[in-house]
C-alpha cells in the first residue's frame, strides 16, 4: 500500500505509546520493533518524524520510542543507509542534549540509539558528537558519556578519536563547575583509559598499530593533574569516588617519572576514601590498579606509604562480611588482590604487619589477618617458602582463642599451610593438634558460642570443616604422612579428644596402610623412646571401651575397631590371626543394624563373651547364647600372664578416665572382670580390692558394672571373690557406730546405701556366675546372710530396714539370680532353705511397696522370680503366707495396663502396656509370665479340687473386671491353672463338684468378650471343666469326650469378628454344656448367666442371652414354673436398656397380640408420640414377623396415607407473599410407622404383594412434602425441648417420606435401586426442591434398570395422575415417565407406544415444567428406542420445533430443552425429515450463539455441530452460507469464559471442517481440537486463518466485518481473541485481497480497542496492528 498507510498505521502505534499501563507501552514498543524488522527506514523516519513533529510529548513515551528505535537498528544496521542514519544521529542528538538537565532514562535512550548507531556509522557520530564538544565551550553531559559508551563499545573505531578528544577535554575540566558535569568527566576519562589500555593490549588486531601510549601520556597526566588536585580536594563525595574510580585505570597511562612524583600524595588521598565511604569496592580496585601500576615501574615510594597501605587495607578485610552483600564479598577480592601485589614486592613488611595483628584479642582483626595470612600463603608461596618459621610461631595465641569464626578461621589457614610445607616445621605439630582438638569439640559448646545471630549451617561448624581438613591432609597431602604418624596416636587415649576418635581412628587407619603398603612387616608404631606414644595396652584398652557403643560419634565403634585390626602386629604378634577374622565379623554386625535396632547386649556379648564351657554360668549375667568370643578369645591367643597382667592394670588404669561416660565405664568393668577371669589369683585380689576401694559408687551404672566385673571374676576365683567382698563387708567402710550423735561421722545415709547396694548387687552376681558344685554350700552363710547384712542396719542395736528403692531393687535382684542359680543346681530339689519365709516375706513387702497402676522398675518381676524359684524349694509355705503372696501379686499386676481408648478395636490392643515404648512392652509379658510360673508353683503343693477352688477364687473378681485387660490376664491365668491342674491331677476317689454351674457360667459369657484372647481362653477353661467334671465322676485322665472336643473345634468361631458368626459359636458351646451339664447345676447356671445380661462388655450380656435362649430351648422342660418369671425379667429389661436381645423378649408378646387385633394395635400404636422412640419403633417391627400379618399392617398404613388430607397451608406472617405448606399429622405418623415396618427383614413378602401401591404412593408422598414442615405440635415440641437444654430427633416429613421409599425398595428386593441411588446422590436429591425432578429421574433410571418387571403396574399408577390437582405430583410422575424412555425396558416391556401418546399428551400442560420434562422424555427415545425414532420421526421433530417457538417460557428453559433434544435426535431421525427443516432449526439457533446464558451458548452451538454433521450429502451446498456465517462466532468462542461452551465450539468446528470442502482446514480442525488436548489458541488461529485465506480468499472481507462485530463482546477474553483473528487474517491474505479490506473501518475499530479498559484487548489489539505492515 502506499506510503501515507505506513506512516498512518506507524502514527496509530505511536499515538499507543502514552498508555499508562507499563506492560502496554512494552507491548507497543514490540510491535513498533515488529514493524520495523520488515521496514526498518520506514518505521525509523516514522518515529523522528513523530518525536520531532511532537515536541512536548512527555519525555517517558519519547524514552519508549527510543528504545525502540535503537533495537531497530542494532538489529538491521547493515540495512540503514547514509541518509537515514543521519536522520537518526541528529535526531538522537537533538532529543539527548534537548534540555540541561538530567533525564537518566530519555537521555541514556538517545546515546543508546547513537552508541548503537555508531557500530557502523562511526564517523558520521563523532562529527555529531564532536560537533557538540567544541573548544571553549562546555558540552552536554550525555554528549561526554556517549562519547565513553562509544569508546568501550566500538574500541578500534574511537581510540584514534581519543588524542584529538583528551586535547579538546582538557581545557574543559577546568571550565566544570558542576559536580555532576565533573562526574560525567570523570566516568569517561576512566572509559578513555580502559579503551586505550584494550586498544594497546590488542595492537595486533588494531587498525593503527603504531599508536603508543606516550601518546596519550601528557593529556592523561594534564587531567589528572585536574582531577587530583582540584576535584579530589573540593568535590561532593560522588564526584570524589568517581575521581577515585577514574584514577586507577588513568595510573597505567601516566608517564613512569610522574607516577613516582604523584604516588606519595595519590596514595593517602586514596586511601582516606575508605573512612569516607561505606561502598569501597570502587576505592580497592582503583587502588589495586595503582599499586599494580606502580608495581610495574618499579616505584620505591610504596615502601614509604607500605605501613599506611596495609593498615588501610587491613581494616577493609577486618570488615565482617555478609553473605546478603555482594558488594562486600566483591570488595574483600579486591582487597586480597592488593595484598597479593604487596606480598610479592614486599613480603617481609607484609609478615611485619600482619603477624602482631593476631596477637590482639578482637575477634574481626584476627579473623581479618587470618583470611589474609591464608591468601598469601597460597597466592605467593615462593615469597612465603623462607618465612615458615616465622609464621608457625606466630599462631600461638590464635590456637587459643575460644571463638568460633577465630576458629575457622585458623583451620582455613592450617589447612594451606599443610599444603604448602609448613607443618613439617618445627610447630607444626601444635597445628595438628589444634585441629584435632576442634574435631573433638562437643555439638553443644560449638552452638552457644555460634550465639544466636549466627547463620553458619552444619556443614560450615568448626568440628565438620576441622574433620574434612584432617582427612584431607591425611589423604592427600602426601609429605604429611611422616608429620601425622605416628603423632595422632598421641591423641587416641586422652579423655578431651573422645569426640575426635572417629576422624582420627579413619586418618590413622589411612595412613598405617599407605605405611604397611610401604613397609611390608615391618612394625608400625617406633616408640625410640617416645614417651607421649600410648602402648599396646592402652591403646587396646581405649578402642575396646568406645567400640561398646559403636554408633556414638559418627560410628566411632567401627572406625576404632578398623583401627584395631590395622594396629594388630603391634598390639601383639600372636593376635593378627584371630583379629584379622574376628574384626570383620564384628564390622559385618555392626552393617546389619543401626543405633536404634541393635541389641547392646548381644554386641557386648560379641566383644567379651567368654569360653564354651562357661556359657551356661555366663547365660545368668548376660540371658543371650554365645555369638562372638573377641576379648576372651583374643586373651587365649595372647596365653601370656605378663601380657594379661599388663592389659588388666592399663584398664584399671583407665576407669577414672570415664567418670563422665558411665556406659562406657561399665562396659570397661566388664572388660577388667573378663581379664581377670585370666589372671592368676594374687593380680585377682589385688586388683577386686583397689575396684572396691575406688568406685565410685554414687553412680548407677558404676555399680552395676563393678557387680559385672565381680560374677564375670567368680567364674574362675569364686574363693578369691568372696574373700575380697568379705573383707570389704567387714572394713569400716559400712561399719556405724552405735551412738546417734556419730549417725552421720563417716558417710551420709545415702552414700552408705549406694556403697551396700552395689555390694549386695556384686553378691547377686557372684551367685550367679559361680560353680554350681560350690554353690550350694556356700550360698546361705556367705551369700545371703552378707546380702541381709548389708541391706539392714543397726541403729543403737536396733535393725532398721532401708527405705531405698536402689537397694531394694539391688536386693530383688541378687535374691533372684542366687535362687535361680541355686535351682538350676542339680541337688536343689534336696536343698533345705532355711530362710525362705524370711525372703519370701520380704519379697512380698517389696511388692506391696510399689505404686500400683504402673511398671517403671523390673522389682514386681524380680520380686515374683525369685519367689517363684523359692516356692519350689523346702519347706512349704503356710496358707496365710501362700493367700497374702498371691493377692499381693494380682492385685499389682492385674491394674497395669490402663483402659484400651476409646474407638480402638480391641482386636488391635495388646495386653502389654503400650505406653513407654518396647522395654516396658517386654518387662511385662516377662512379668506376665513369671506370674503363671509363680501361681502354678503355688498351686503343686495342694493339687485338689480345694484348691484349685482357692485358686480360682482369687481370680474372680479379675475375670468379672469392667477393664478388658485385666479380663483377658485374668481368664488366661485361670485358663494355665486349670490346663495345669488336669494334667496334674491325681484321683483315687470320687469327688463332688459342686461349682461346677457356677464357673461354667463364671467363663461361659466371656466366650464373646471383646478381646479375641479372652474368648479363646474361656472356651479352654470350659473345656478343662467339663474333662475335670468327668475325671471326679470316674472318668480316666486319657479319656476323649466327643461332646468336650467339639468346644475346641468351636474356637475359630470365635476368631471371626462377624457378630453373627460369634454369636453362633456361643449358641452351639451352650448347646454343648446343656449335653454335659448335671441337672442340679443347671438353676446355677442359668442364674449366673441372667447377672451376666448387665455385663458392661456388650459382646458378653448378648452371649449370656444366647446362652440362656439355647439352654431353654435344650432343657426348658425342666424349669416349665420359672418361665413366666424369665418372660417377666426380659420384658423389665426393655424399660432399663436397649440391647437387642432384651428388646425381642417384647416383640414376641405384641406379635401375639396383634395377631387377634391387628387394627386395634395399629391404632393404638399411630397414636404414639411423634417422634417414635427406640421401643415404640420396636414394636413396629415386630409386627412384621409373619406375612400375612405384615400385610394386613401395611394395607392399613397405605389407606392412612392415601385418603387424608396430605398437607395445609397457613400463612405464618402477614407480610408473607406465600404460605407455608404444614404437614398433616395422621400420614405423617402413618408414613413413619410404614417405614419401621418396612425396615423389618420379614416384611418382604408383604411388600412384594402390595408393591406398586406402595411405591407410587410414597413416591407422589415425597413429592408432596419437598419444602413442607413439620406438624405445628412437633415444631412446639422441638422449640421446648431446645429452649430446656434437652436433645430431641427432629421429624422432618420429606426425609421420613424418602426412608419410606428406601425401606419398601430394600423389601421388595430393589436394594440395588437403593445403593445406586445412593451413590448417584439421588435420595439427597429427592429431598430438596431444586433437586427433586434429578432425583426422581435417577430413580426411573435405577427403576428400569433394576426393577423393570416391576414397572407396568407403576406405570399405570403414574398414568392416572396427569389429572392431579397438584402440580408437584404432575411434574414428578412426568419426570419419572420421561426417564423410562431412556431404557429399552418400556420397548421390551411394550409400553413404548402408551408412554410416547401418555407424554404428548402433556405437551399442552400449564406448567413450563411439565412441557419441558415431556421434551426431555421424548429426546430420551434416542437411548432406549433408538431402532424407533423413525418411525416417529415426524411426531418428535415436531415437538420439538414447537419447543423452540415456546414463547411462554421467558426463560427459553423449554427451547433450551428442545436445542437439546434435536441434537440427540439428530443422528436417528429420518433423512428427508430433517432435511425439510434443517434451515429453519438453523436459522432459529443462530441468535442464541451470543446469548448471555452459558447454556443456550453451548447447548445452540453443539447443536449447530449435529446440524453440520447431519447436512453432509445433498444440502450441503444449500447449508454452507450457515457454516461460513458461523465460522467466526465459533472461532472466537474458543475463548469463551465458560469451558462447556468452549468444548462446543470444538465440536462444531470439528463437525464444520467437511462442509467447507477444504481437507487442510478439516485436519487443523481435528488435530487441534480434539477433546482433552490442550489448545494452543494462538498457534490453531494462525494455522486455521492460514488455510482460509488459501482456500477461501472471497471469504477476508466477511470474516474481518463479523470479526468487528466482536470488538464490542461483553467477555474480555472474546474482545480480545476478535483482533487477533483480524491480524491472522491480515497476516496471511495475499496481495491481491487487498481490496476487500476497509482498511479505514479496520484502523478505526483497532484504535477504539486502544482505549479498552481491560489490558489484555489493547495488548492484542497493538499486536494486530503491528501485523498491519503488510499493509505498508
Amino acid at each position: 500500500m502506499s506510503e501515507t498507510y505506513a506512516k498512518r498505521l506507524s502514527a496509530i502505534l505511536l499515538d499507543a505509546v502514552t498508555d499508562k499501563d507499563p506492560q502496554m507501552q512494552e507491548q507497543v514498543c514490540g510491535a513498533l520493533c515488529d514493524f520495523g524488522e520488515s521496514k526498518p527506514a520506514e518505521v525509523l523516519s516514522a518515529c523522528e518524524e513523530h518525536l520531532r513533529l511532537h515536541e512536548k510529548l512527555a519525555h517517558p513515551y519519547r524514552t519508549i520510542i527510543l528504545r525502540a528505535m535503537e533495537i531497530v537498528v542494532s538489529n538491521h544496521i547493515s540495512e540503514l543507509d547514509k541518509d537515514t542514519a543521519r536522520a537518526i544521529i541528529l535526531l538522537a542528538s537533538n532529543e539527548m542534549t534537548k534540555v540541561k538537565e538530567l533525564v537518566s532514562d530519555w537521555q541514556q535512550a538517545a546515546s543508546s540509539v547513537l552508541v548503537a548507531v555508531g557500530r557502523r556509522f562511526i564517523s558520521s557520530v563523532m562529527e555529531e558528537l564532536l560537533s557538540k564538544f567544541q573548544p571553549g565551550l562546555l558540552p552536554h553531559p550525555c554528549t561526554v558519556h556517549t562519547l565513553a559508551s562509544l569508546s568501550v563499545s566500538n574500541v578500534f573505531g574511537v581510540v584514534p578519536f581519543l588524542t584529538s578528544i583528551l586535547s579538546t577535554m582538557l581545557p574543559m575540566l577546568g571550565a566544570a563547575k558542576h559536580d555532576s558535569m565533573k562526574v560525567v568527566f570523570c566516568c569517561a576519562l576512566q572509559r578513555f583509559s580502559e579503551s586505550i589500555l584494550e586498544y594497546l593490549a590488542n595492537l595486533d588486531q588494531a587498525p593503527d598499530p603504531t599508536v603508543r601510549k606516550d601518546a596519550f601520556a601528557s593529556d592523561i597526566f594534564g587531567a589528572y593533574d585536574i582531577l587530583f588536585h582540584q576535584w579530589l580536594q573540593s568535590g561532593g563525595a560522588k564526584l570524589r569516588l568517581a575521581v577515585v574510580e577514574a584514577l586507577g585505570p588513568m595510573s597505567h597511562l601516566l608517564p613512569s617519572e610522574k607516577l613516582e612524583e604523584q604516588l606519595p600524595k595519590l596514595l593517602p588521598r586514596v586511601l582516606a576514601f575508605y573512612k569516607k565511604h561505606t561502598e569501597t569496592v570502587h576505592v580497592s580496585k582503583s587502588l589495586g590498579q595503582i599499586l599494580e601500576a606502580a608495581v610495574s615501574v618499579g616505584s620505591r615510594t610504596l615502601d614509604i606509604h607500605l605501613n599506611s597501605l596495609l593498615a588501610a587495607l587491613h581494616a577493609q578485610i577486618c570488615v565482617p562480611v555478609e553473605s546478603s552483600s555482594p558488594l562486600v564479598m566483591s570488595n574483600q577480592k579486591e582487597v586480597l588482590r592488593c595484598f597479593t601485589v604487596l606480598a610479592c614486592c614486599s613480603p617481609d613488611r607484609l609478615l611485619a604487619f600482619l603477624l602482631p595483628k593476631l596477637d590482639t584479642s578482637n575477634e574481626r582483626t584476627r579473623v581479618g589477618t587470618l583470611q589474609v595470612l591464608r591468601h598469601v600463603i597460597n597466592a605467593a608461596a615462593a615469597q612465603m617458602e623462607v618465612k615458615k618459621p616465622v609464621i608457625l610461631s606466630s599462631m600461638k595465641l590464635p590456637l587459643l582463642d575460644t571463638n568460633n569464626k577465630v576458629k575457622r578461621a585458623v583451620v582455613q589457614v592450617v589447612s594451606a599451610m599443610a599444603h604448602h610445607g609448613y607443618l613439617e616445621q618445627p610447630g607444626g605439630k601444635a597445628m595438628v593438634e589444634y585441629i584435632v582438638q576442634q574435631c573433638a569439640l562437643p555439638p553443644e559448646a560449638e552452638i552457644q558460642k555460634l550465639g544466636a545471630d549466627s547463620e553458619a549451617l552444619a556443614a560450615d561448624s568448626v568440628r565438620a570443616i576441622s574433620v574434612s581438613t584432617l582427612y584431607l591432609v591425611s589423604t592427600t597431602v602426601d609429605r604429611m604422612g611422616e608429620v601425622l604418624w605416628p603423632y595422632l596416636l598421641e591423641f587416641l587415649v586422652p579423655i578431651r579428644f573422645t569426640r575426635a576418635l572417629s576422624p582420627l581412628c579413619r586418618s590413622l587407619v589411612h595412613l598405617a596402610q599407605k605405611r604397611q603398603e610401604a613397609g611390608a612387616h615391618a612394625p608400625l608404631i617406633q616408640y625410640n623412646g617416645n614417651v607421649h606414644l600410648p602402648s599396646p595396652y592402652a591403646i587396646t584398652t581405649r578402642l575396646l571401651a568406645v567400640s561398646s557403643h559403636p554408633y556414638v560419634g559418627d560410628g566411632r565403634g567401627a572406625a576404632s575397631l578398623r583401627l584395631l585390626n590395622v594396629l594388630h602386629q603391634d598390639i601383639h604378634p600372636a593376635l593378627g590371626q584371630r583379629w584379622v577374622t574376628a574384626i570383620p565379623l564384628l564390622l559385618e554386625h555392626l552393617d546389619e543394624y543401626s543405633e536404634e535396632t541393635l541389641s547392646q547386649k548381644e554386641w557386648e556379648e560379641k566383644l567379651l563373651v567368654v569360653r564354651e564351657e562357661e556359657k551356661t554360668r555366663v547365660s545368668l549375667l548376660w540371658e543371650q547364647e554365645e555369638k562372638t568370643r573377641f576379648l576372651r578369645d583374643s586373651l587365649a591367643v595372647v596365653s601370656d600372664n605378663t601380657w594379661v597382667c599388663h592389659l588388666t592394670l592399663e584398664m584399671c588404669k583407665q576407669l577414672p578416665n570415664y567418670n563422665g561416660t558411665p556406659l562406657e565405664k561399665n562396659f570397661l568393668y566388664k572388660c577388667v572382670g573378663t581379664t581377670l577371669g585370666a589372671a592368676s589369683s594374687k593380680v585377682v585380689r589385688k586388683h577386686l580390692r583397689e575396684l572396691l576401694e575406688t568406685a565410685r559408687y554414687q553412680e548407677e551404672r558404676e555399680h552395676e558394672g563393678l557387680a559385672c566385673c565381680f560374677g564375670i571374676c567368680a567364674i574362675s576365683h569364686l574363693d578369691d571373690t568372696l574373700a575380697q567382698l568379705d573383707d570389704f563387708v567387714k572394713s569400716d567402710v559400712l561399719r556405724k557406730s552405735a551412738g546417734i550423735f556419730n549417725l552421720f561421722k563417716n558417710r551420709s545415709e545415702s552414700e552408705a546405701n549406694k556403697v551396700r547396694s552395689a555390694l549386695i548387687l556384686c553378691y547377686g552376681h557372684v551367685a550367679a556366675g559361680a560353680p554350681r558344685e560350690l554353690l550350694l554350700a556356700r550360698v546361705e552363710a556367705d551369700l545371703f546372710w552378707n546380702m541381709s547384712e548389708c541391706f539392714s542396719t543397726k541403729v543403737l542395736g536396733i535393725k532398721v530396714e532401708t527405705q531405698d528403692p536402689a537397694l531394694r531393687l539391688s536386693l530383688v535382684q541378687s535374691v533372684c539370680m542366687a535362687t535361680q542359680a541355686i535351682c538350676s543346681s542339680a541337688h536343689s530339689s534336696s536343698f533345705h532353705l532355711s530362710r525362705k519365709a524370711e525372703l519370701v516375706a520380704q519379697m512380698v513387702e517389696f511388692i506391696r511397696a510399689e505404686p500400683p497402676d504402673s511398671l517403671k522398675t523390673p522389682i514386681w518381676k524380680k520380686a515374683m522370680l525369685a519367689c517363684t524359684y523359692l516356692v519350689t524349694l523346702e519347706p512349704a509355705l503356710e496358707e496365710q503366707v501362700q493367700a497374702d503372696l498371691i493377692h499381693s501379686c494380682l492385685h499389682r499386676v492385674m491394674a497395669v495396663l490402663p483402659e484400651p481408648e476409646e474407638g480402638d478395636s480391641p482386636q488391635e490392643v495388646s495386653a502389654a502396656p503400650t505406653v513407654g515404648g518396647d522395654p516396658q512392652e517386654s518387662l511385662y509379658l516377662d512379668t506376665v509370665q513369671v506370674l503363671k510360673d509363680l501361681l502354678t508353683s503355688l498351686l503343686l503343693w495342694n493339687m485338689t479340687p480345694l484348691g484349685l477352688q482357692v485358686m480360682l477364687e482369687h481370680l474372680s473378681p479379675w475375670i468379672k473386671s469392667p477393664r478388658g485387660h485385666e479380663r483377658v490376664r485374668a481368664v488366661g491365668l485361670s485358663a494355665c491353672l486349670l490346663q495345669f491342674f488336669l494334667q496334674h491331677l491325681q484321683i483315687s476317689a470320687l469327688v463332688p463338684f459342686h461349682n461346677l454351674g457356677l464357673l461354667i457360667g463364671l467363663f461361659s459369657p466371656r466366650c464373646a468378650d471383646l478381646w479375641p484372647a479372652t474368648r479363646r481362653e474361656a472356651v479352654s477353661c470350659i473345656h478343662s471343666l467339663l474333662y475335670l467334671q468327668l475325671t471326679c465322676v470316674g472318668f480316666s485322665r486319657d479319656y476323649q469326650d466327643d461332646v468336650a472336643e467339639q468346644l475346641l473345634s468351636l474356637k475359630d468361631g470365635l476368631v471371626h469378628p462377624d457378630p453373627a458368626i460369634l454369636f453362633h459359636t456361643c449358641h452351639s458351646i451352650a448347646q454343648l454344656i446343656a449335653k454335659r451339664l448335671p441337672p442340679d447345676q443347671l438353676i446355677n447356671l442359668l442364674l449366673t448367666l441372667f447377672e451376666s445380661l448387665g455385663d458392661p462388655d456388650k459382646n458378653c450380656s448378648r452371649a449370656a442371652s444366647v446362652m440362656i435362649n439355647c439352654l431353654l430351648k435344650e432343657r426348658g422342660n425342666m424349669l416349665q414354673e420359672k418361665v413366666p418369671e424369665i418372660v417377666s425379667v426380659l420384658r423389665s429389661k426393655l424399660q432399663e436398656t436397649q440391647e437387642e436381645h432384651i428388646l425381642q423378649a417384647a416383640q414376641h408378646s405384641v406379635f401375639a397380640l396383634a395377631t387377634h387385633h391387628c387394627a386395634s394395635v395399629v391404632s393404638n400404636l399411630l397414636g404414639s408420640p411423634l417422634p417414635f422412640d427406640s421401643h415404640t419403633c420396636t414394636l413396629w417391627r415386630a409386627l412384621a414377623l409373619e406375612p400375612g400379618l405384615a400385610a394386613q399392617v401395611l394395607g392399613l398404613l397405605l389407606e392412612k396415607i392415601s385418603k387424608d388430607v396430605l398437607f395445609e397451608e397457613s400463612q405464618a406472617f402477614l407480610l408473607s407473599s406465600t404460605p407455608d405448606r404444614v404437614a398433616t399429622l395422621l400420614p405423617l405418623a402413618a408414613t413413619c410407622a410404614l417405614h419401621e415396618v418396612a425396615s423389618a427383614p420379614a416384611s418382604g413378602p408383604a411388600v412384594l404383594e402390595l408393591y406398586p401401591q406402595l411405591f407410587v404412593a410414597l413416591l407422589l408422598r415425597v413429592s408432596c412434602t419437598v419444602g413442607v414442615q413439620p406438624p405445628r405440635q412437633l415444631q412446639a415440641k422441638e422449640r421446648r425441648s431446645a429452649s430446656s437444654g434437652l436433645a430431641s430427633r427432629s421429624l422432618e416429613p420429606c426425609s421420613s417420606a424418602v426412608d419410606a421409599l428406601q425401606a419398601v425398595l430394600v423389601r421388595g428386593g430393589n436394594e440395588d435401586v437403593v445403593q445406586c441411588m445412593e451413590l448417584d446422590g439421588g435420595w439427597q436429591l429427592l429431598r430438596t426442591s431444586a433437586g427433586h425432578e434429578e432425583g426422581v429421574t435417577r430413580l426411573a433410571s435405577a427403576m428400569a434398570k433394576f426393577a423393570g418387571p416391576r414397572l407396568p403396574l407403576v406405570m399405570k399408577l403414574l398414568f392416572t395422575t396427569q389429572s392431579s390437582m397438584y402440580e408437584v405430583q404432575r411434574v414428578t410422575s412426568t419426570a419419572f415417565l420421561a426417564e423410562l424412555l431412556s431404557s429399552n425396558v418400556v420397548n421390551d416391556l411394550m409400553l413404548l407406544e402408551s408412554l410416547l401418546y401418555n407424554l404428548m399428551a402433556r405437551q399442552k400442560d400449564t406448567s413450563a415444567r411439565v412441557r419441558r420434562l415431556v421434551l426431555h422424555g421424548l429426546a430420551n427415545i434416542t437411548l432406549g428406542s433408538p431402532d424407533k425414532v423413525q418411525t416417529h420421526s415426524p411426531q418428535l421433530l415436531t415437538a420439538m420445533i414447537g419447543g423452540l417457538d415456546d414463547g411462554d417460557d421467558p426463560h427459553s428453559l423449554v427451547a433450551l430443552e428442545a436445542m437439546v433434544g434435536l441434537a440427540r435426535l439428530m443422528d436417528l431421525v429420518d433423512a428427508w425429515d430433517l432435511h425439510a427443516v434443517l434451515l429453519h432449526i438453523a436459522v432459529r439457533i443462530r441468535p442464541f450463539f451470543d446469548s448471555e446464558r452459558m447454556e443456550l451458548r453451548s447447548v445452540s452451538i453443539g447443536l449447530f455441530g449435529h446440524l453440520n454433521k447431519a447436512c453432509r450429502g445433498d444440502c450441503k451446498d444449500v447449508f454452507l452460507e450457515q457454516v461460513v456465517g458461523g465460522l467466526v462466532p465459533l472461532l472466537l468462542h474458543l475463548r469463551d469464559p465458560h469451558a462447556p461452551v468452549v468444548t462446543a465450539c470444538r465440536f462444531a468446528l470439528r463437525m464444520c471442517g467437511p462442509n467447507l470442502e477444504c481437507e487442510e482446514l478439516a485436519a487443523v480442525f481435528q488435530r487441534h481440537l480434539q477433546e482433552g488436548h490442550d489448545l494452543h489458541f494462538g498457534e490453531f488461529l494462525n494455522t486455521t486463518c492460514k488455510h482460509l485465506m488459501r482456500h477461501f480468499p472471497d471469504l477476508l472481507g466477511r470474516l474481518l466485518s463479523t470479526s468487528l462485530f466482536y470488538y464490542k463482546s461483553s467477555w474480555e477474553d472474546v474482545r480480545a481473541a476478535a483482533p487477533m483473528l483480524t491480524g491472522f487474517l491480515v497476516l496471511h491474505m495475499e496481495a491481491e485481497q487487498r481490496p476487500q479490506v476497509d482498511l479505514e473501518q479496520l484502523l478505526t475499530a483497532l484504535q477504539l480497542l486502544l482505549k479498552d479498559p481491560a489490558l489484555k484487548v489493547r495488548l492484542k489489539a497493538v499486536k494486530t496492528l503491528g501485523r498491519l505492515v503488510k499493509f505498508a
